[in-house]
């Protein structure tokens, strides 16, 4: 998939050995998945019992109903920590870099206000990652989480969406110890795979020509 939502979620798939099918599907068919998805947004994922939509939603039912190689700490405290991790990644710095992806992958144009006001924000999202997070050797220390699968895919964004906009990368200026972290996790097989299947997914998107609508 192109999204990183999607992907963040394909990793927990994949490294809790869940089996699952995908389907590719597009914005503009939002009519043929309304009742998996009520806002038409992905990733959305189909159950036995009927539709779930929004990552994190997804992400706790599946630690739920499939608690094998769990991805969220067994403390209480910790997975606090691991949802705190994930919210900063997302809210503060995915979010803010978004407004870039429509230039940076889709052959659109940002305005200048636009690329100062992610300039100016992004920093200090990233400050947040890097009060929370270790990189040692993964997100949270010792083990791979569910802040790992967050980190990997927000990250790599951020990343390419910042070198493609500004020249430069605001990863390794503000969260330096993040680009060791993510050229280590590219060699997880999980980690591998989702990469080459989202180089596929963004190449045949970007082949139909369709304006980005974020």
């Amino acid at each position: 998939g192109v999204s990183n939502y999607y992907n963040k979620l394909k990793l927990v798939l994949l490294e809790k050995q869940l089996p699952f099918r995908e389907e590719v599907v597009y914005p503009w068919q939002r009519d043929t998945y309304w009742d998996d998805s009520p806002l038409g947004k992905i990733p959305f994922l189909r159950t036995e019992f009927g539709g779930l939509s929004e990552s994190q939603v997804i992400l706790e039912y599946l630690e739920d109903a499939y608690p094998r190689h769990p991805l969220l700490p067994a403390d209480a405290f910790e997975r606090a920590r691991c949802r705190e991790l994930m919210q900063h990644l997302e809210l503060n710095g995915e979010w803010v870099a978004r407004r870039l992806y429509k230039q940076a992958f889709f052959g659109g144009q940002v305005s200048a206000e636009t690329q100062d006001e992610v300039r100016n924000r992004l920093p200090l999202g990233l400050r947040a990652v890097a009060a929370r997070a270790r990189f040692a050797p993964y997100a949270l220390g010792d083990a791979f989480t569910a802040a790992d699968c967050a980190a990997i895919c927000h990250l790599m964004m951020i990343q390419l969406a910042t070198q493609a906009v500004f020249g430069e990368d605001l990863v390794q200026q503000h969260l330096p110890e993040a680009v060791d972290y993510l050229a280590q996790m590219a060699s997880r097989p999980s980690v591998a795979r989702m990469l080459a299947d989202r180089e596929q997914a963004l190449l045949a998107f970007q082949a139909l020509g369709v304006p980005y609508d974020g």
